[in-house]
């Protein structure tokens, strides 16, 4: 588990093991949730990444039959 310290003007700097392992790039738009206690920075990421995200999901499963 990494540690980091919240400098004089509120800000963080994500360790460089953390950075690497999710390929977060400087300037790259974060997301901010609270839970509570805790903070979680979500990257946002363009949805061309998405693509082809899903491939290989089977679809052939009982739907609910909530359609009316």
């Amino acid at each position: 588990m990494s540690t980091l310290t919240l400098s004089p003007k509120f800000q963080v700097v994500v360790p460089k093991e953390i950075r690497e392992a999710m390929n977060l790039k400087a300037g790259m738009p974060m997301q901010v949730v609270q839970y509570g206690e805790r903070i979680e920075f979500i990257p946002v990421r363009p949805m061309a990444e998405a693509r082809g995200l899903l491939r290989g999901m089977t679809t052939d499963f009982e739907r609910d039959d909530d359609r009316e």
